[in-house]
């Protein structure tokens, strides 16, 4: 391999260390004059790293600055959001990332990843083939069609999978040398950017039927055979499209959907934890979506297996779960259901009314799936109320414009009762002199968690697992400070145990491809990324 110089190597941003590159290394490597003649430290680089941040104003412009960061000094990037994850999380992520897929075409200054296109479903290995690296472990793609609440937004969907995969890394230690961010693009029917001359994708509407199946299949085909230990995160396909992909190849391969498995994941952990601290049995709990695309089959689905884990038969747990969509509630007489819909429909009379259905079901908790902003008004927190002491509102849909409702919204209009977890991040709310923080149920609690335990162990999945290790980490403390999930701040802390639970699991199941260790907790921290100048 050619060893890089100069400006070469300052432009590599994997092996770039700035001002922190030593004397000995800058007369080696061709630097001296190049660079300033002051060596710097890593901690004195985040230090203007964190002033230029501050200086900016608009998230989105804090964005396209640390992405900038990222393409030009890959550690310093990483160390930088691991540093301080809740001030760095939310601009690399939700709910930023959503508006910097938006504008994908007007910020962006350097591609990252693959963008595969239909038009090269025969080619596929051969464009994976042009990666530079050569033993990918984890991809994240999507084909854009359902980005967070924002809808199709085609390749510019991009910035999900590169948001992911450095949370991979800035949460949960995984070599970013691994990852790989991919984008299929079947085009797009978004009408704007079908129209956009700096919509960089296939310009034509979006295939579909057999032709998109078989450019999934061509796809899943390709990046098995070139990555045989590939762990393929499906994210933002459209529902229908999410379930029946996740269907066709999760016993096949190595693969999860975390719109589907990764939110129930996080939701479920939180259902565990407030369970745990009312001194409740979580049988015992009932459940009503608003919304039943995707994400709440997927939480629905993870609930049955958790009511089943705790000793209800099926038909019990199904009876604890009931279903809102535009349509309004799912019952039997219904002919419009989806046959993933079906199982969750009841014997019961038709409602449009979500608000009176609280009262005729009884639910003790809510869930906002619907990506309709606003959708929990005052009169549906005021019934959840009037049947709950403490009623459970989870506001689930991203960003925080589509959040069913915001979290002052819920404490005042509960008189200060309400469990409150969102999707989006949400300040600290007073309600008559106590403050409330809300929670997060930020799937970055689990998919980073279930990487590494994946790296660590070179296999798949363990959801209900990771969900009770998040829950387990809950305090008393933490929840009388209305906090039902880990503060950001411990992230990386977090990932871990719960990676450590996957990992015991996973070699208990016999499914690991490594030898079980002594301490499992030393070999997933020995398998974990530092960020630090080599």
């Amino acid at each position: 391999m050619k060893e890089l110089k100069g400006y070469e190597l300052l432009n590599n941003s994997r092996r770039n260390k700035g001002t922190a590159f030593t004397r000995s290394e800058r007369k080696k490597y061709g630097l001296v004059g190049i660079l300033p003649d002051e060596v710097e430290s890593m901690e004195t680089q985040i230090l203007r790293v964190q002033g230029q941040v501050d200086n900016l104003n608009r998230p989105i412009n804090k964005y396209i600055y640390l992405i900038g960061l990222l393409d030009t000094n890959e550690t310093l990037f990483f160390k930088t959001i691991s540093s301080d994850p809740a001030k760095y999380m939310p601009l690399v992520y939700t709910p930023t990332v959503g508006e910097a897929c938006q504008q994908l075409g007007h910020i962006a200054r350097r591609p990252r990843g693959l963008f595969i296109s239909i038009k090269n479903k025969n080619k596929i290995e051969t464009i994976l083939k042009n990666w530079p690296v050569k033993d990918v472990r984890f991809v994240v793609v999507t084909d854009g069609q359902r980005i967070l609440g924002l809808g199709d937004l085609g390749i510019f969907g991009m910035g999900i999978p590169i948001g992911k995969l450095a949370l991979y890394t800035a949460c949960a230690g995984v070599p970013p040398e691994y990852t790989l961010p991919i984008v299929l693009d079947a085009g797009t029917d978004n009408e704007y950017y079908l129209n956009d001359p700096l919509y960089m994708g296939i310009k034509q509407k979006r295939v579909t039927g057999k032709a998109y199946d078989d450019f999934i299949q061509a796809f899943v085909k390709a990046i098995t055979k070139l990555y045989p230990k590939i762990c393929i995160q499906w994210e933002d396909f459209a529902g229908v499209n999410a379930i029946r992909i996740l269907d066709k190849y999760r016993d096949k391969i190595c693969t999860f959907n975390d719109d589907i498995q990764g939110t129930a994941a996080i939701a479920v952990a939180g259902f565990i934890a407030v369970s745990k601290l009312l001194d409740k049995p979580f049988k015992k709990q009932r459940f009503l979506f608003l919304g039943a695309g995707a994400a709440a089959f997927g939480i629905a689905d993870l609930l049955v297996k958790k009511f089943q884990k705790d000793g209800l038969s099926r038909d019990e747990a199904l009876n604890n779960i009931w279903m809102f969509d535009v349509n309004g509630l799912l019952v039997r007489s219904r002919t419009d259901l989806a046959e993933h819909q079906k199982q969750f429909a009841h014997d019961a009379e038709p409602s449009k009314d979500f608000a009176e259905s609280i009262l005729k079901i009884k639910p003790t908790a809510i869930i906002g799936v619907s990506t309709v902003g606003g959708a929990f008004n005052q009169q549906v927190i005021e019934n959840m109320s009037k049947i709950n002491e403490r009623p459970i509102i989870f506001p689930y849909s991203n960003p925080t414009s589509h959040s069913e409702c915001t979290a002052e919204q819920a404490y005042s209009w509960s008189k200060g009762k309400a469990i409150f977890a969102s999707g989006s991040p949400f300040a600290p709310v007073t309600y008559e002199g106590k403050t409330f923080t809300p929670g997060q149920g930020n799937n970055v609690f689990i998919f980073p968690a279930i990487g590494l335990a994946v790296f660590a162990t070179d296999t798949d999945e363990m959801f209900i697992v990771a969900a009770e290790a998040v829950a387990d980490q809950i305090t008393k403390e933490d929840f009388s400070k209305g906090l039902i999930y880990p503060p950001i701040k411990n992230i990386r802390d977090v990932s871990v145990n719960v990676a450590i639970k996957v990992a015991e699991e996973i070699f208990r199941s016999g499914l690991a491809r490594v030898k079980k260790p002594k301490d499992i907790r030393k070999f997933i921290q020995s398998k974990m990324y530092e960020p630090g100048y080599k």
